[in-house]
C-alpha cells in the first residue's frame, strides 16, 4: 500500500450482506518487519500425499492470498519506489494485516529469456533436427531471478510464503497477452492478428492456435519446450535453498484450440507429457494407459528438470483453462512426489469488462460445481508417490467487486477445507484481465471485496481438520479436529484483529488450552486429545453464550 491510512468501503460486512455500502476509515500504519515467532507459521513446506499440505511439525497447513503478476517489461514484481510494477513492503505489511501467508507471484519466460529474435524465424521455426535457438542469455535471466528474489524476501518478512508462477495468457505478447517471447512464437506462417473485443477473442485467432500446436508438439527446430524447461531448472537453482518459496506452478491456464472439440482429449495428453517428457510418461485419465508422447518432447520433461536440481519444493500442476469453467480435468496420474492439484475456478456468466457476474446465481452455481468436481477428481489421481492423490489448491478465482460471490466462495472454501489465492491484489493495467479484479484500487485504497477475503482461519492445525467456517455477518469462527498428541507445536489460527475485531475477540478451545495472549493475531491452542472445538468470537467472553 501506498499510504499509511487506508480507506475501506464496507468495513461492517453486516451491511454489505444487506446490499449497503457503508464506507469507514481505517487507520493502519504500514508496521515493521514481523519477528520470527512460534505464532506465525514458517518453514518448509510439503504435500506428501492427501489432500493437505504439511509443516514441518506434522500440522496441517492452509496457504490463503493472493495474485500478483506484472504483464509487462520487466514482466516481474519488485520493490521499485516510484514504478508501475513496485512490490514494496507496505503491500506486504497489507497483505499481512488481512490475513494472507501465500502469494502467487507471476514470472513469465519473456522476461527471463527475451532473445533477440522475432516470430517465425526460420532458424527456430522451420521443421528440423532440434537446435538451441541461441536466445538465451544468462546474465539476462541472472538479473531477472535477483530481483524475483528480492520480492521473496520482501514477502518473507511478513511471513508469507511465496508460489511462483510461470505465467502466461494466450501464449505470448505477441498476441496481446504475456509468456512466450516472440521468439518462441511460430504460426507455420499465419498472420499474427489481435482479435476484436474482449482480449480472450484472440483464442480464436488461428496464428495463435499453430503456434501452441507448435509447442505442444515441440516439432519445430528450436526445442520449445526444451528452452522453457531450461529456464525453469534456472528458477530451481535459484530457489532451491529458500523455505519460503512454497513452490512452482508450471504453467498457468495452458490452452490449445483442441480442448473446445467434443471428445478430443489431445491437448491434455500433450500437456501430461510436457509435465513428464518421454521417458516417464504419465497415465491417461479414462482408461491408466501409459501416455505415448510426441516423438520430438525433451525425454525429461519440466517436473523431472526440475526435480533434478530441487527435490524438496512443491509442483503445482494445472489442468487446460477450460477446466476452470466446470469441464473435467483430463489430466492423469503422474508419479512423482511433491506434486499439488492446482486448479482456477472462474464462471462463464460475467461482464467481459468488469468480470463482475451477470447472473449471481448461475455463477454461484457453476463454480460450485467446478469445485465439487476437482475434489471428486483429486483422489483418482493417486499414485504410488502419492497413494492418497495429491493436495489440492484453487490458485485463482475471483476477479471481481461482488461481494455476493466472494462471500458464497469463501464459505465454500471452509466448507471443502481449501487452501486459495484470489485473483489479483493490484490491477497493473492488466492487458488479458477484468476492470474489477483487484483488491487495491488505482488510489491505493482496499475495495469492500478485501474484507470479504480477510477472515479468520486455521493456518496450521496439529491434527486432522473436521470442519472449520467463519461469519461475516457476526464475525464468528469455528474450528473441530482431532488432534494428534504426536504434534507438540500449537494449533494456529489467524485472527484478522484490525478488520473485524476493534474492540477485541473472545476466544474458547474445549479439549485444549488456549496458550497466546488476549486478542492476538495469531491465536495459539496446544495440548488436547481427541475432538477440541475452538471458537473466535467478538468482544468480551461473556458475550459467548448464544
Amino acid at each position: 500500500m501506498r499510504a499509511g491510512r487506508i480507506v475501506v468501503a464496507g468495513l461492517l460486512l453486516g451491511g454489505l450482506l444487506a446490499g449497503g455500502l457503508i464506507a469507514a476509515l481505517v487507520t493502519a500504519a504500514a508496521p515493521g518487519p514481523s519477528a520470527t515467532s512460534a505464532s506465525e507459521l514458517t518453514g518448509w513446506l510439503s504435500g506428501p500425499t492427501g489432500p493437505y499440505l504439511t509443516d514441518e511439525h506434522g500440522r496441517v497447513v492452509f496457504l490463503r492470498g493472493v495474485n500478483a503478476v506484472y504483464k509487462y517489461a520487466p514482466f516481474e514484481l519488485y520493490p521499485a519506489s516510484g514504478q508501475p510494477y513496485n512490490l514494496s513492503a507496505k503491500d506486504a505489511a497489507e497483505m499481512s494485516r488481512l490475513g494472507f501467508n501465500v502469494v502467487r507471484l507471476g514470472i513469465i519466460w519473456q522476461g527471463l529469456e527475451p532473445g533477440t529474435a522475432g516470430p517465425n524465424d526460420p532458424a527456430i521455426c522451420d521443421r528440423g533436427p532440434a537446435v538451441d535457438p541461441r536466445q538465451f542469455n544468462a546474465a539476462i535471466a541472472d538479473a531477472y531471478l535477483d530481483r524475483v528474489a528480492k520480492t521473496v524476501a520482501v514477502l518473507a518478512r511478513y511471513h508469507i510464503y511465496t508460489l511462483l508462477d510461470m505465467h502466461e495468457d494466450i501464449y505470448s505478447s505477441v498476441f496481446g497477452g504475456e509468456g512466450a517471447p516472440p521468439w518462441a512464437v511460430c504460426t507455420n506462417g499465419l498472420p499474427i492478428r489481435h482479435l476484436p473485443g474482449r482480449w480472450s477473442n484472440t483464442y480464436a485467432d488461428p496464428a495463435l492456435d499453430a503456434a501452441t500446436v507448435n509447442f505442444w508438439t515441440n516439432d519445430v527446430r528450436g526445442d520449445l519446450q526444451g528452452q522453457l524447461d531450461r529456464v525453469w531448472k534456472l528458477v530451481a537453482e535459484k530457489f532451491k535453498d529458500d523455505s519460503w518459496v512454497v513452490g512452482y506452478d508450471l504453467i498457468n491456464e495452458p490452452f490449445s484450440r483442441s480442448v473446445i472439440k467434443v471428445n478430443e482429449r489431445e491437448v491434455a495428453r500433450r500437456l501430461e507429457c510436457f509435465y513428464t517428457g518421454r521417458a516417464r510418461p504419465g497415465r491417461d485419465a479414462l482408461d491408466g494407459s501409459l501416455l505415448r508422447c510426441p516423438h520430438r518432447d525433451p525425454l525429461e520433461g519440466v517436473i523431472p528438470t526440475i526435480r533434478s536440481v530441487d527435490p524438496r519444493h512443491l509442483i503445482f500442476f494445472e489442468p487446460d483453462i477450460f477446466s476452470s469453467h466446470n469441464l473435467p480435468n483430463d489430466l492423469g496420474p503422474m508419479n512423482y512426489h511433491g506434486l499439488v492439484f492446482n486448479f482456477h475456478v472462474y464462471c462463464g456468466y460475467r461482464s467481459p469488462v468488469t468480470g463482475d457476474p451477470t447472473n449471481l446465481t448461475a455463477c454461484v452455481d457453476q463454480e460450485l460445481r467446478t469445485m465439487q468436481r476437482r475434489r471428486a477428481e483429486r483422489p483418482g489421481l493417486a499414485t504410488p508417490a502419492q497413494p492418497a492423490g495429491p493436495p489440492w489448491f484453487m490458485s485463482e478465482f475471483g476477479a471481481t467487486q461482488s461481494v455476493p460471490l466472494l462471500l458464497r466462495l469463501t464459505d465454500l472454501g471452509d466448507e471443502m477445507q481449501l487452501g486459495w489465492t484470489y485473483w489479483a491484489w493490484q490491477y497493473y493495467d492488466d492487458p488479458t484481465g477484468s476492470a474489477h479484479e483487484a483488491l487495491v484500487g488505482p488510489t491505493g485504497a482496499l475495495e469492500a471485496t478485501a474484507l470479504v477475503l480477510s477472515r479468520a482461519y486455521p493456518q496450521a492445525v496439529a491434527g486432522i481438520p473436521l470442519s472449520f467456517d467463519y461469519s461475516p455477518t457476526t464475525a464468528t469462527f469455528h474450528l473441530v479436529y482431532e488432534a494428534d498428541p504426536a504434534i507438540s507445536s500449537p494449533t494456529v489460527v489467524y485472527v484478522p484483529v484490525g478488520v473485524h475485531y476493534p474492540r477485541g475477540y473472545c476466544a474458547t478451545a474445549a479439549g485444549a488450552t488456549i496458550v497466546s495472549a488476549p486478542n492476538a493475531t495469531h491465536l495459539l491452542v496446544t495440548g488436547g486429545h481427541g475432538v477440541v472445538a475452538v471458537t473466535v468470537k467478538q468482544s468480551g467472553c461473556q458475550n459467548l453464550d448464544g
